[in-house]
């Protein structure tokens, strides 16, 4: 039957679905290491420079602020930053004496900034709570004229490093997407385009079975081109092997019916004297059914090595019209109608496809009265209908016996119906024998 090539593109074991998994690998692990190592390089970097800038600041708040030898504290000019003095901006300092005075920047409106983080000469900082939410402080202490402690402290609200943060991986996120996508994109589109030979060659081979083209056509890469070139030489040598299968069988069969022919000749003649008249039907008897196997082998001989062949297509209606027309002359006395509403075509040789509906049609010819209806739809599907008297259960089920004849005074050798089974069977076909009920039979191939 016909076989119908379709790549399965993403089917479990293709190639590309493979190549498709693998660059998807790739490409997630390129651009998740990416995208993790730019965001903690860029979070490590922005860090660093908003805690060099606060370390800065802080370190210039203490240089502008001027201590009384009373401890009275004073701004001698506002802080470089002027975020400083825009209320609630996220910006404060705060400087205060132990027990004593206190100033802030004008930023800080309410609150007080916790001076625990300035307990040291040296500058420490920390995340505290502030004004108006999570801060970054930093501080430290000196000393006022009279001894007592002054606390310099400086503090940004941590939501702008997060937010800068965030922006900036967002943007990151957004940007590595697009470009894992134009990765897949470029990706598939190198696999399709690196395995389309494999797509043509499948084509090649699809019209090499359907019977279209006897070798394979086209050019291809030299990874491919080789196996192409072989392929050839195979189908080639295949050809030529088949067909010297079926000279030789049709050469040992000639062989054969030569010797046979003396046989049954001798052997009529000594049936016709009464001494030697019952070993001579038993000859005649084994003669028969040697001629009976030799014919039944050598057409399961061909239609096997037709099978194997596979490469050629039979085209329905054309093929039958030939056999119809032979049958009209073999049996005069009986129709031979054909209904083919559309033309099909068949993956079978078509020598064997002759031999095959030759045996159905000149069976039902045999016994039909009047009409023999061979049809050919698609399927493909055939199907010969006689209007005889047609078969028994019993019958149809020994029908496709070798040297089956249920009428001794019909013409015939008892291996027509064997010989269509066997080549049906040689090509994936079903012989079916059925008898409607209002009588005749039919045969259908499927």
């Amino acid at each position: 039957m016909k076989r119908v090539l379709i790549p399965a593109r993403f089917a479990a074991h293709s190639l590309r679905l493979r190549f498709l998994l693998a660059i998807l690998l790739w490409v997630a692990l390129g651009i998740g290491g990416i995208w993790y190592s730019a965001t903690r390089v860029f979070t490590r970097h922005i860090e660093a420079q908003y805690h060099d800038e606060l370390y800065g600041h802080v370190r210039e708040l203490a240089g502008l602020v001027n201590i009384s030898k009373d401890s009275h504290l004073s701004l001698s000019r506002p802080l470089s930053d002027p975020r400083y003095l825009e209320p609630k901006s996220g910006y404060y300092w705060q400087v205060s004496v132990h027990k004593g005075d206190r100033i802030h920047s004008a930023s800080m409106v309410h609150g007080e900034i916790d001076e625990d983080i300035a307990h040291s000469p040296q500058i420490f900082h920390s995340i505290d709570n502030g004004p108006t939410g999570k801060t970054i402080a930093y501080g430290f202490t000196r000393f006022t004229p009279d001894g007592r402690i002054v606390h310099y402290v400086i503090a940004v609200d941590k939501r702008y490093l997060d937010q800068t943060i965030a922006s900036f991986t967002r943007e990151l996120t957004m940007w590595l997407t697009a470009l894992a996508a134009a990765l897949l994109i470029t990706g598939y589109a190198v696999v399709l385009f690196g395995l389309r030979p494999l797509n043509r060659l499948a084509t090649a081979i699809g019209q090499l079975r359907e019977g279209t083209s006897a070798r394979l056509e086209g050019a291809y890469p030299s990874e491919i081109a080789p196996l192409v070139e072989d392929l050839n030489a195979y189908i080639a040598g295949n050809e030529a092997v088949i067909e010297r299968a079926r000279v030789e069988a049709g050469n040992l069969a000639h062989g054969l019916r030569t010797p046979l022919a003396v046989i049954t000749d001798e052997a009529e003649r000594l049936a016709r004297q009464p001494e030697s008249a019952r070993a001579a039907r038993a000859l005649l008897d084994q003669a028969h059914v040697m001629v009976q196997q030799i014919d039944f082998r050598l057409a399961r001989t061909r239609s096997a090595a037709g099978a194997r062949a596979s490469l050629r297509v039979s085209h329905l209606p054309e093929a039958v019209l030939p056999i119809l027309s032979a049958m009209r002359k073999l049996h005069p006395d009986c129709a031979f109608d054909l209904s083919a509403p559309a033309p099909v075509r068949m993956a079978i040789d078509p020598v064997d496809l002759s031999e095959l509906v030759s045996n159905l049609l000149d069976n039902a010819g045999k016994w039909a009265r009047r009409r023999v209806v061979l049809t050919v739809a698609e399927g493909p599907r055939i199907r010969v209908e006689d209007d005889g008297p047609g078969m028994s259960g019993e019958q149809i089920a020994r029908a496709c016996e070798i040297g089956s004849r249920f009428d001794p005074d019909m013409p015939g050798s008892g291996l027509g119906l064997a010989i269509a089974r066997d080549i049906a069977e040689a090509y994936g076909l079903t012989l079916r024998l059925s008898s409607p009920p209002g009588g005749g039979l039919v045969a259908e191939l499927a």
